[in-house]
């Protein structure tokens, strides 16, 4: 896609936080050309806006969480991914909780107010971060780099000593279409032993079975199963497409991770930005934007592919 873009109309959206348990409403309302991801947090009178760019991320221990001065906003890798995926480059984000809400535990929920909001064309062109060096972060076992390519493709494999999860892998090339069938359904995962001390610790006190795939020491305990086979690596890449896009611009570029998490795919972020080398800013002519304006979008599917794979 050529040309920035942001949301027709405006949508709104609620559920439980997973962290706080709370009721957290969020609406989502077009943004002129240029603005970017801008989350607005209301609390009582007051409103604090943090823009969704790297330099704001406070902390990636359990989620990527966004801040300015005392006013946090977190876990909001889910809802990024999907305006990531479907091109959205501006946006006002209000938000009346300390984090994005869960729904259940994947991006599906997002996508479908995305599609229900549909997208409108700005007259900017979009300008693109093409990796031209690869830049690499490890740390341990773990490791995420990004090497040149025309597309945004992620390539993932994780490793847990458990019969349920094991080695999964699985190579995306990321856009809206793909999102939708392969990755927006795939949900948040943990083991009942993390869950349980973090309960413990005063946190996930809205997680359930409805927001997140559990797992005991032998089997996964949601009734309904997986809806993909490989659901764990599916959602690893939806959160690393989320929290990739905190580098500001679209990218064209194939990240390769093994065992990766929010902390080192922020690493990989700051890594990029501060190297400056590695990369190129693309823009797009304007004779290329108004060919690109005259173009219609393409339609929606009334539905998200959720059924299992």
């Amino acid at each position: 896609m050529i040309c920035q873009c942001t949301i027709d109309k405006t949508v709104a959206i609620s559920g439980i936080g997973l962290h706080s348990g709370s009721l957290i409403n969020m609406t989502l309302r077009p943004a002129e050309a240029g603005t970017g991801i801008i989350f607005h947090r209301n609390i009582g009178s007051q409103t604090v806006s943090i823009a969704a760019r790297s330099e704001n991320v406070v902390d990636t221990r359990l989620a990527t969480v966004l801040g300015r001065g005392d006013v946090r906003i977190s876990t909001v890798e889910h809802l990024l991914a999907a305006l990531a995926s479907y091109g959205i480059d501006n946006l006002h984000i209000d938000i009346d909780g300390p984090e994005v809400p869960v729904m259940d535990g994947s991006a599906a929920p997002f996508a479908s107010i995305i599609e229900a909001a549909g997208l409108r064309k700005l007259s900017k062109s979009r300008v693109y971060l093409a990796i031209r060096q690869p830049v690499t972060v490890t740390d341990g076992d773990k490791r995420v780099n990004i090497i040149p390519s025309r597309f945004f493709r992620m390539t993932y494999d994780i490793a847990f000593e458990h019969p349920c999860v094991a080695l999964q892998q699985r190579s995306v090339k990321v856009t809206a279409e793909s999102f939708r069938r392969e990755l927006a359904p795939a949900r948040t995962f943990g083991f009942l032993r993390d869950v349980e001390r973090l309960k413990a610790a005063g946190l996930a006190r809205g997680g359930s079975l409805e927001n997140a795939i559990v797992i005991d020491d032998e089997r996964i305990l949601n009734p309904e199963g997986l809806r993909f086979p490989d659901e764990f690596v599916r959602h690893k890449i939806l959160d690393a497409v989320g929290d990739l896009s905190l580098v500001g611009y679209p990218i064209l570029g194939h990240v390769r991770a093994y065992k990766a998490g929010h902390d080192i795919n922020h690493r990989l972020v700051e890594k990029i930005l501060a190297n400056p080398h590695c990369w190129q800013l693309i823009e797009f002519s304007e004779e290329d934007l108004m060919e690109a304006l005259q173009t219609p979008l393409p339609a929606f599917s009334p539905e998200l592919a959720l059924s299992r794979a």
